[in-house]
C-alpha cells in the first residue's frame, strides 16, 4: 500500500532498527540513560540552545512548553489553524488552564502582528495576562521564512511576551529554505522538534530551549506521565532520524511536486506546494468513492473535499506515479 495518509506513518528502517537494538539505556526519570542525554545534547547543540528535553510525543512537548511559559489563567496567543490550538484536545485550557487566544493565520501562514498587538491584554484585572506567542513551521505544508520569524521575535521582546515554536516539522521548511536551523529558529525561547513525522523515528519529540524553562518542563512532563524510563531505545531512533534523515527530506519535497503535478493534469485543482504535503480539491459527494477506488488501487489516504496528501521516506518515486494514476483512473 502506497499509504498518503501522513509522514506519521513512516516504519523504521532497518538500520533504525538496529540502532534501537545496539542502544545503551538507563532510568530516564532518574537521569541517567546516556542514550537519551545525547540526543537532547545534541538537539540543543543543533537548534543553538542551552538544553533539550524528550518526550513521547509532539502533543506532550508542546503541552509542557506552553505550561511552562504561561501559569494558571494566563494567555497564550496563537493561529486559528496551529496544531497546538486545533489538533491537540484543548490541553492547554484543559490541562493547563491557559486561556488561548486564537487568530486568523494568512495565507502564508503567518499571523498579522499588528493583530497581534491588538490581540494583547491590558494590564487588567478583568483580563487574562498575556504571556506567551506561540508560531508553527511548517504550517499546513507552508515554511515560514526567517524574515517574518524575526520580526515576530523581536515584537514579542518588546512587548514583553515569551515566544514557542512548535517545530514538528521545522527541518521540512530548513531543507527547503537551505538554512540551518540554528538560524532558522534564533531568538525563540523554546522550540518543540518531532523526530516520528519526516525524520521517520517511531516516537518522540524534543523540546529545546533555555535551561530554566527545561526544569519546569521536566517537572511538567512528569506530571503529565511523560517519564519515560528506559527510553534510550526511542532515543537511538531519534539520533539516527538525526543523523541520517534530514537531508532526504528534499525527496520528500520532490515527490510532492511530482504528486501535484500529476493530480493537476489528470483535472484535479491542487494548492502550490512548497514542502511535503499536497492538497486537492475532490467534490463532497465523491470523497467516500474516491476512497474506495484508491484502496483498491493500493492507495490509503484520507479523502475529503480538500483531500491532504503527504509524501515521507516510504513512498518513493514510482509509489508516486502508481498514486497518481490512482486519482487520474478515477476521474477518466
Amino acid at each position: 500500500m502506497i499509504d498518503l495518509r501522513s509522514d506519521t506513518v513512516t516504519r523504521p528502517t532497518a538500520a533504525m532498527r538496529e540502532a534501537m537494538a545496539r542502544a545503551e539505556v538507563g532510568d530516564d526519570v532518574f537521569g541517567d540513560d546516556p542514550t537519551v542525554n545525547r540526543l537532547e545534547a545534541i538537539a540543543a547543540e543543533r537548534f543553538g540552545a542551552e538544553a533539550g528535553l524528550f518526550f513521547p510525543s509532539g502533543t506532550q512537548s508542546n503541552l509542557a512548553a506552553l505550561m511552562a511559559h504561561c501559569a494558571r489563567g494566563e494567555e497564550v496567543i496563537l493561529g486559528q489553524d496551529a496544531h497546538t490550538y486545533r489538533y491537540e484536545g484543548g490541553g492547554a485550557a484543559v490541562l493547563g488552564s491557559i486561556q488561548p487566544q486564537p487568530l486568523a493565520n494568512r495565507a502564508d501562514g503567518t499571523l498579522d502582528l499588528d493583530m497581534v498587538a491588538a490581540a494583547i491584554k491590558p494590564d487588567d484585572s478583568h483580563f487574562a495576562v498575556t504571556r506567551l506567542l506561540a508560531l508553527e513551521n511548517t504550517i499546513g505544508g507552508k515554511v515560514i521564512g526567517r524574515d517574518y520569524l524575526a520580526s515576530a521575535v523581536t515584537f514579542a521582546w518588546k512587548k514583553g511576551l515569551s515566544t514557542h515554536l512548535d517545530g514538528a516539522r521545522i527541518f521540512n521548511a530548513a531543507v527547503k529554505l537551505g538554512m540551518p536551523v540554528n538560524l532558522l529558529c534564533a531568538g525563540f525561547d523554546s522550540v518543540s522538534v518531532c523526530l516520528s513525522k519526516g525524520l521517520g523515528a517511531p516516537a518522540g519529540t524534543v523540546l529545546v530551549g533555555h535551561k530554566a524553562l527545561l526544569d519546569k518542563a521536566r517537572r511538567i512532563r512528569k506530571m503529565l506521565g511523560g517519564g519515560m524510563r528506559q527510553a534510550g531505545i526511542l532515543a537511538a531512533a531519534g539520533l539516527h532520524a538525526l543523523e541520517r534523515h534530514v537531508d532526504r527530506l528534499a525527496e520528500d519535497h520532490d515527490n510532492a511536486a511530482k504528486l501535484a503535478e500529476g493530480l493537476a493534469s489528470a483535472g484535479y485543482e491542487v494548492e502550490p506546494v512548497q514542502t511535503n504535503m499536497v492538497f486537492a480539491r475532490v467534490p463532497a459527494e465523491r470523497c467516500a468513492v474516491l476512497k474506495e477506488h484508491l484502496a483498491a488501487a493500493g492507495v490509503t489516504a484520507i479523502v475529503t473535499p480538500r483531500t491532504r496528501l503527504v509524501t515521507h521516506l516510504d513512498v518513493d518515486a514510482d509509489g508516486i506515479a502508481k498514486a497518481v494514476a490512482a486519482f487520474a483512473s478515477f476521474r477518466s
